[in-house]
């Protein structure tokens, strides 16, 4: 590893945070995790807060671990935040410590403020607003959020970056991805795990966050695909008052759910408020293809009216059809118990290394989601269960793509927030009761005009060509140039087979014929009708569809029985 002397610093800072965690007791919790195996602290010069404030035991104190983070800057902050959402991997008492830093860190100067709103809008905030509150209401890692009101007396938040940021995370991650680099290529867990392209994705995550312009149009594309929830909030940015720095939205009415005292939750439809937001996420996560990515209780309000709101679409995932498919199918397999259908699902979609080990894998896998079964099927954690089969798969050579961790991630931050609203709700049972509706929602969603069209095209090239090819396969035939090159021990076999292949396209052939005829039987005026169309048109029709529907029975009876016959 090529080490820059600019960063001499950074690296000194970064082995002293990892010295003085990997002898805690957070290493010894931590299943994932082992002592870093560094016998003595590094040099005292040059040592920031990380190497101070330790217990009398040796152990680290989890608000210190907070503490040094903040310490360490904004991209180090955002690993805490980061961190704070994942109970799979931190013991208790760091999660509630590192919890302060999704909206607790120390907030930058008001003079800051009024030159960043300068520069991103051109006019003074005495201009742009009518009033503007000094003190922030939140600070966070990125940026901190003020109370304003616009010229024309509407409520709104601003959200400013902290100056000078982009250029610090820039230098942060250039320093992180040299000893990921080191690690991954001279370690056999930095070759499994990939830390460079796990700290890659994590700096686009950052980089997107940063361009509040981005987080502007999330706002506007989310809350448009979740018109159809009422019981859903999404706070819109005003126009003309967002740039890449700063973000004006109207402000949520209301309190964050963290906020909310044990009266106020019993006077919430809490049962069905989760529901909406569990059914919301399945679609914005398995139709939409969009889904706010960081659902952690700061970021989750409950309206003055009785709703859900959702606030910092900073960071989002993306979904491809293809893998939106294969979330639904994980997603079923593991909140039904079925843990090899899972373990096939989750080889299906990720990549696999050299020394993967297949049969451990689905031993493992289905190891898991059988002890969770166990347990209860009520208590079993989806989120966590995604997360513990990325695990397992790393351990075992297999890379599974990033929307399977993210959506690990969002589901362990749902069951939070669905735990404070309704103790008693059953995260599997709203999947499953959920799932035909989501199914009919992305078949809406894939039958656009456009792939109707593409669909009528295709089917008119076939129709169109169907009987030139006929011809040729009939010329072939009566010339005797049709050759057939068999390896076959059952002559007998190889006759049914090609028996059953012409009797199929036989009937494929008279099936397309009457839909063709239908098809212009259409477009003749008849007094016999059905249904308002022509009689002899629907006749046809109806008999196609009788015709496919035994044609589809007889195909899958004639296969089962074949199979029975020749593997016995």
């Amino acid at each position: 590893m090529k080490l820059s002397a600019s960063h001499l610093k950074r690296y000194r800072q970064i082995t002293s945070l990892l010295w003085k965690y990997g002898h805690s007791d957070l290493a010894k919790q931590m299943s994932a995790v082992e002592g870093f195996g560094v016998d003595e602290p590094p040099s005292a010069v040059g040592q920031t807060s990380t190497d101070s404030a330790m217990l009398a035991d040796g152990q680290a104190l989890p608000e210190q671990l907070a503490d040094d983070l903040e310490a360490m800057g904004p991209t180090y902050v955002k690993l805490g935040q980061v961190l704070a959402a994942r109970p799979d991997l931190l013991p208790d008492a760091y999660l509630k410590a590192l919890v302060r830093l999704q909206d607790k860190v120390k907030p930058f100067s008001y003079a800051k403020v009024e030159e960043v709103i300068m520069v991103e809008l051109g006019v003074r905030i005495s201009k742009a607003f009518s009033s503007f509150e000094i003190e922030p209401m939140a600070a966070a890692s990125l940026g901190q959020v003020h109370r304003a009101a616009l010229r024309d007396g509407r409520a709104v938040v601003v959200k400013v970056q902290r100056p000078n940021i982009r250029k610090q995370i820039a230098e942060d991650f250039e320093v992180l991805e040299q000893i990921a680099g080191f690690l991954d290529n001279h370690t056999a867990l930095g070759h499994r795990h990939r830390f460079l392209v796990t700290l890659q994705e994590f700096r686009l995550a950052i980089q997107q966050e940063l361009n509040y312009e981005r987080e502007a149009h999330n706002l506007i594309a989310l809350g448009n695909n979740l018109k159809e929830f009422k019981l859903i909030q999404v706070p819109q940015p005003v126009p003309d008052y967002y740039t890449r720095s700063i973000l004006t939205m109207e402000e949520v009415q209301g309190q964050k759910i963290t906020e909310l005292g044990p009266l106020a939750l019993l006077d919430l439809k809490g049962t069905l408020l989760t529901e909406e937001l569990f059914n919301a996420y399945l679609q914005q996560v398995l139709v939409d293809g969009l889904f706010h990515a960081d659902p952690h209780p700061g970021n989750v309000f409950v309206t003055n009216d009785g709703r859900i709101a959702l606030i910092d679409l900073g960071m989002v995932g993306h979904t491809a059809p293809a893998m939106q498919e294969n979330l639904l199918k994980i997603l079923l397999a593991i909140s039904e118990g079925n843990g090899e259908s899972a373990a096939e699902i989750a080889i299906r979609m990720s990549e696999k290394l050299e020394e993967f080990a297949a049969p451990e894998f689905r031993r493992r896998i289905t190891q898991l989601v059988t002890l969770r079964r166990d347990q209860g099927l009520e208590q079993l954690n989806v989120g966590r269960s995604l997360l513990e089969v990325s695990g397992i798969a790393h351990e075992n050579g297999l890379i599974v793509p990033s929307e399977l961790v993210l959506l690990g991630k969002t589901m362990m931050q749902l069951d939070v927030v669905g735990r404070i609203l309704d103790p008693a709700f059953d995260t599997n049972a709203s999947i499953r009761r959920n799932v035909a509706a989501l199914m009919a929602r992305r078949m809406r969603s894939d039958l656009t005009q456009g792939s109707i069209y593409s669909s009528l095209l295709e089917m008119k090239d076939f129709t169109m060509g169907l009987p030139s090819r006929l011809n040729r396969i009939i010329d072939t035939v009566t010339n005797s140039e049709l050759e057939v090159k068999v390896k076959a021990t059952d002559a007998k076999m190889v006759m049914d087979g090609m028996q059953n292949i012409a009797n199929r396209i036989t009937m494929g052939i008279v099936l397309a014929g009457l839909i063709i005829g239908a098809s212009l039987l259409m477009r003749v005026a008849n007094p016999f009708q059905l249904f308002g169309f022509p009689g002899l048109a629907i006749l046809c029709f109806l008999a196609a569809a009788t015709g496919s529907f035994w044609l589809v029975i007889s195909i899958f009876v004639s296969d089962y029985r074949n199979r029975k016959k020749y593997t016995h």
